[in-house]
């Protein structure tokens, strides 16, 4: 099993409050999970969470950009956006940062079982 360096250690801390929450290795970073459901990741000692239509505006009024990749030569950006400075900081901002993202991932969720069962 991959180590978690310090940031990793340092974000599961803050999540604390927020209820348990699993970290798993994923391309090159770290995925984190509440209750089997993918709401967050860590690249290069980032932290970002998952964003919609219904919480985007809370990250672009502080300007926190979106997690881009680099796939066939062009850049994607993900519903990914970077976590506020002050969230890593301080255990209660970082609660209500990741409800914003749990329920971006369960809305997301939702919506994919919906768009299955029209399709039966």
């Amino acid at each position: 099993m991959p180590v978690r360096n310090e940031f990793v250690e340092h974000v599961v801390e803050m999540l604390k409050p927020f209820g348990a929450v699993s970290v798993r290795r994923m391309f090159g970073g770290w995925g984190l999970y509440r209750d089997g459901v993918f709401f967050a990741l860590i690249a290069g000692d980032v932290l970002y969470l998952k964003a919609d239509e219904e919480s985007a505006a809370d990250f672009d009024r502080q300007g926190l950009e979106p997690f881009v990749f680099r796939k066939e030569g062009e850049d994607i950006a993900t519903s990914y956006r970077r976590a506020p400075d002050e969230a890593l900081e301080n255990p209660h901002e970082m609660t209500g940062w990741a409800k914003r993202a749990y329920g971006a991932a369960l809305r997301k969720q939702a919506r994919k079982k919906a768009g299955k069962k029209k399709g039966l």
